[in-house]
């Protein structure tokens, strides 16, 4: 790991070091990219190779967006290799949910319609979240970091002021305001709310300082993340075990998420994972991660 982590991470099409901690002995493995964020932030929709193409030493069938799957030996974060720039980013998450994204996801992934149903409700792990928070405040002036509509913002309403922030800006629901970075500059925040974020972008870190310069000396950011089943009690975790990637392009453990907080200037009160039921947001997960820091 470098001395000045995370201001020497390089922003690489390719990763050559650990998103979370910086270092650089990463184990890789062959993968694809799942065809449907392939085809929507690349641009690169699959193909079938056939004997119209003229090929001679390659095999016919169907050809797929290839990546490599890392494993950070410090930390153990499991990340995908490519990292998406910010208007790949944005082909990918502007209009989410909305109807041209549902229409291509449903043309990958038949039967997700019915499924975007539950995703546009309100989440189950709602209670877990506020009963996370209240260990440790009650807050009244709230910004929800990534909070979409504000569907899923916790404290909202009567009592509450509460702000979001998204990359993809839409209406949002009543007792919550959307907000651009230039209104949150200056405001006196109890609580930063980071929930289902840090795994779908390119380098956490950007999203942690943009939200550190939010924060006062008394202000408490929460984060939330899925604790992919893939990563709980695996001691012998290697890259080869996941063979494909979708929005979920970061799997954290502990570790790597502590090791995120260090890096980025926040001291750690808490992280813990929490078993969880069901919910469609996490179907790969049965527990989240959840976080509670301070700037230090």
């Amino acid at each position: 790991m470098t001395n000045d982590f995370p201001a020497s991470l390089r922003h690489e099409r390719v990763a050559q070091q650990c998103i979370c901690c910086g270092g650089v002995q990463l184990q890789r493995s062959p993968a694809i990219l799942m065809p449907f964020v392939s085809h929507r932030a690349l641009g690169l929709a699959p193909a079938l190779i056939d004997e119209q193409w003229g090929l001679k030493s390659i095999p016919q069938g169907m050809a797929y967006c290839l990546c490599n799957t890392l494993h950070c030996s410090q930390c153990e974060l499991l990340f995908l290799d490519i990292r998406f720039s910010d208007r790949e980013m944005a082909c990918l998450y502007d209009g989410y949910y909305g109807e041209a994204y549902e229409a291509l996801r449903e043309h990958y992934e038949p039967g997700f319609k019915a499924r975007n149903l539950a995703l546009r409700a309100p989440s189950e792990l709602m209670g877990l979240t506020i009963d996370y928070i209240l260990q440790y405040l009650s807050p009244v002036r709230i910004l929800d970091w990534g909070g979409g509509d504000g569907t899923n913002t916790p404290f909202k309403g009567d009592g509450y002021q509460t702000d979001i922030f998204d990359i993809d800006r839409k209406p949002t629901v009543v007792g919550t305001r959307s907000v651009v970075k230039g209104d949150v500059e200056g405001v006196a925040y109890d609580l930063i709310v980071c929930r289902q974020v840090l795994e779908h972008v390119p380098y956490p870190t950007d999203v942690l300082a943009d939200i550190r310069q939010c924060m006062g000396d008394e202000t408490l950011l929460y984060v939330e993340l899925p604790h992919e089943a893939l990563m709980v009690g695996n001691q012998a975790l290697s890259p080869s075990q996941k063979r494909h990637w979708h929005e979920h392009i970061n799997f954290f453990s502990p570790a790597a998420l502590a090791n995120l907080f260090l890096a980025c200037g926040f001291t750690l009160l808490n992280v813990q994972s929490t078993p969880i039921g069901s919910d469609p947001r996490l179907s790969s997960a049965s527990r989240i991660l959840q976080a509670m820091v301070r700037k230090a």
